[in-house]
C-alpha cells in the first residue's frame, strides 16, 4: 500500500463535486489485493444495474473515518475505515449496491441541475452544512441561515437529496437480490450509522438532514429485505477471509503500529493477525520480525502474490533493495496480469544503479503501463531508466507521459517539446510527443501569458 473528511457513511451528500474535492484533499491509496477484492464485490452489482464494470472506477481513501461516495462521473470512493469497521463482506457489499444505485439512477446530474438553481448564498450554506454534519457537529452549528426564503431554498435541495437517498436504497435491495446476495447486510451497517448518528439527530430540524434519519432508512430497507429469496444467504468461507486479510493489512498500514500490536497480539496465530503484525513491525523498523510473520504465510500459501509483494516493499523500504527484486519477481510471476507488481518490480530494478538491469527495468514499466497506462510513478521510474541508458530523448517523453497523467500539463509540454527535439521524425515516440504537445498547448499558452517561467523551465 503506498500513501483522503466525510465521518459516516450515511453523510452522501448529494452535491457531489464538493465531494470529489473533499476527496482530492485526502490520499488515495493503491494495493492491489484489496482493489481486486472490491472489483469482485462490484462487479456482478454494476452489471445488475446495467453499467459496464470497466467504466465504473473504485478509488480507495485512506481514512479511517465510515465512508463513502459517488462523485465526478462513474467514480465510487470508499474509505479504508468503512472496509475496517465491516463485520462481513456482505456488508461493503450493501454500500457498494447503494453507490450504484446513485451512478443508475443519474443523481450526479440531477443534484447538479437542482443546486444550479439555488443561490450562491444558500449554496454555500449547504456545502458549510453538509460538512459540519459529516463532521458530526449539529446542523445548526455549521449552517447559518435566516429567513424563510433561504430556508425553504436550502430544503428544496435537501429534500432533493432525501429522495435520491431512499431510491438508492431501493436500487441497491434490486442489485443484490438479483445478484443472490442479502440485503440485510446494508440494513445491518445502517444499523451501525444509527449509533454513531445518534449524539447529533436529537432534536434536529429534519430540514437540516442530507438524509433521512438512520432507523427510518432501517426500517425501510428491513421490510424491504425480509422476506426476499436470498435474504438468508450468507459470504462464503473464501469471502470472510479475504476480508479479515484486507482488515488485518489496512489496519497494519493505517493505525499506531502500537496498537496494531495490541489488537493482533503474538498469542493470535491466525493468518490475519500475522499480516498485520507484520506491516505493524516493519513500519516500527523491526524488519527481522515483521519478516518472520510474512515468511510464515509464505510458507503456507507460496502461491499467493499478495505476501510476495509485501515481503518485496519491506525489504526496498528497508534499503535491501537486491534482496527486494527476488520477491518482487515471484509476485510478477504469480499474477502477471497486476500492473502495480510489475512497477514495483521496475522500481527495484532502476533503484540497483546496474546498468545490466536497466534494460529488463524498461521492459517490465513498459508492460505495466500497457496496464495501467495512466500511473504517473511507472512513468516517472520509466524516464529513470531510461536516463540510465543515455536516451535522453525517451527519458523526456517518459517524463512527460508522467506530468500528464498528474495533470501537470505545463510540465508535460515542456518535457514533450524536448523529446520532440531528440525523436526522429514520424516514430511512433515522436508522433506520441506530438500529441501531448497539442493536448497541452493551452495551458502552455497561459502560463507564458501569465509571466510564469518557473512552471515552464
Amino acid at each position: 500500500m503506498t500513501a483522503r473528511p466525510f465521518r459516516t457513511l450515511s453523510i452522501i451528500v448529494a452535491c457531489f463535486s464538493w465531494a470529489l474535492s473533499t476527496a482530492a484533499a485526502q490520499s488515495l491509496l493503491r494495493d492491489a489485493e484489496i482493489e481486486l477484492f472490491l472489483e469482485d464485490l462490484s462487479t456482478p452489482l454494476l452489471e445488475a444495474a446495467g453499467l459496464q464494470p470497466e467504466a465504473v472506477s473504485l478509488y480507495l481513501v485512506g481514512d479511517n473515518s465510515l465512508n463513502a461516495f459517488v462523485a465526478g462521473g462513474q467514480n465510487i470512493f470508499i474509505h479504508t475505515g468503512l472496509l475496517t469497521a465491516a463485520d462481513t463482506p456482505n456488508q461493503i457489499e450493501g454500500v457498494i449496491a447503494h453507490e450504484i444505485g446513485h451512478i443508475a439512477g443519474g443523481h450526479l446530474q440531477r443534484g447538479a441541475d437542482v443546486m444550479a438553481t439555488a443561490s450562491r448564498p444558500v449554496l454555500l450554506s449547504l456545502v458549510l452544512g453538509a460538512a459540519a454534519i459529516a463532521a458530526g457537529a449539529p446542523p445548526e452549528a455549521g449552517i447559518a441561515i435566516s429567513g424563510l426564503g433561504q430556508r425553504v431554498a436550502l430544503g428544496d435541495i435537501l429534500a432533493h437529496s432525501r429522495g435520491q437517498e431512499a431510491s438508492a436504497d431501493q436500487a441497491a435491495v434490486t442489485y443484490l437480490e438479483a445478484t443472490g446476495q442479502s440485503g440485510q447486510g446494508l440494513v445491518e451497517f445502517f444499523g451501525k450509522l444509527a449509533n454513531r448518528q445518534l449524539a447529533s439527530s436529537r432534536n434536529v430540524d429534519p430540514y437540516l438532514l442530507t438524509h433521512p434519519l438512520a432507523i427510518r432508512r432501517i426500517n425501510a430497507l428491513r421490510d424491504k429485505v425480509q422476506g426476499l429469496e436470498h435474504y438468508d444467504s450468507a459470504d462464503s468461507e473464501d469471502e470472510i477471509i479475504r476480508l479479515q486479510m484486507i482488515q488485518g493489512k489496512i489496519l497494519g498500514f493505517m493505525q499506531d503500529p502500537y496498537i496494531t500490536l495490541r489488537t493482533y497480539p503474538l498469542s493470535d496465530k491466525s493468518a490475519p493477525a500475522r499480516y498485520a503484525r507484520a506491516v505493524a513491525y516493519y513500519r516500527k523498523s523491526e524488519l527481522e520480525r515483521g519478516l518472520k510473520e510474512i515468511d510464515s504465510l509464505i510458507d503456507e500459501q507460496p502461491d499467493n502474490p499478495y505476501f510476495a509483494e509485501l515481503k518485496g516493499q519491506m525489504l526496498f523500504e528497508h534499503g535491501q533493495i537486491a534482496e527486494s527484486v527476488v520477491p518482487h519477481r515471484r509476485s510478477v510471476a504469480l499474477a502477471p496480469g497486476v500492473a502495480l507488481f510489475k512497477i514495483n518490480l521496475g522500481r527495484a530494478l532502476v533503484a540497483l544503479e546496474r546498468e545490466g538491469d536497466m534494460d529488463e527495468a524498461v521492459e517490465v514499466l513498459k508492460s505495466g503501463l500497457a496496464l495501467e497506462p495512466d500511473n504517473g510513478f511507472g512513468w516517472s521510474e520509466l524516464a529513470r531508466a531510461y536516463a540510465a541508458l543515455g536516451r535522453d530523448d525517451l527519458a523526456s517523453l517518459a517524463q512527460a507521459q508522467a506530468f500528464f497523467s498528474y495533470g501537470n500539463e505545463a510540465q508535460a509540454h515542456r518535457f514533450a517539446t524536448r523529446a520532440s527535439e531528440k525523436l526522429e521524425p514520424g516514430t511512433p515516440e515522436h508522433l506520441q510527443a506530438l500529441d501531448i504537445i497539442a493536448a497541452t498547448v493551452e495551458t502552455a499558452r497561459r502560463a507564458r501569458a501569465e509571466g510564469s517561467p518557473s512552471r515552464m523551465n
